[in-house]
């Protein structure tokens, strides 16, 4: 038990580290970061960034190698993010019209963080 917690708080220092890190790659792109850990009661978007009249809804992924990163987001998750943005866009009106995107960025060991615009759509 003591081991499972353990785990659980190692895991979640190297999300947020993560999602740190992914923050900034995206801050020295031109992104502005509107939320951090948005949560709805559909679930959690780890980052929503605005370029230009552009919303990308961003989850992050810190894995040992990119493709278990880019596999961990299957349809559950993809489900969840698509309406925890539409919750962001209820509760927001002022980017209704804005072009909504799903973006991933991965981050592995030794690595820098790797943008991946459009993953899938709404």
């Amino acid at each position: 038990m003591r081991d499972e917690v353990t785990l659980a708080k190692s895991s979640y220092k190297k999300g947020v580290m993560a999602e740190h890190a992914a923050e900034l790659m995206l801050r020295l792109k031109g992104y502005r970061i509107l939320e951090r850990r948005y949560k709805t009661s559909y679930g959690e978007v780890d980052l929503i960034a605005k370029t230009g009249e552009t919303l990308a809804f961003i989850e992050v992924k810190a894995r040992k190698a990119e493709a278990d990163a880019l596999e961990a987001i299957g349809l559950k998750s993809q489900k969840r993010i698509m309406d925890a943005a539409m919750m962001f866009i209820a509760k927001n009106p002022a980017y209704q019209n804005y072009e909504m995107r799903f973006d991933v960025v991965t981050l592995n060991p030794g690595g820098l963080p790797r943008h991946y615009k459009n993953m899938w759509h709404n």
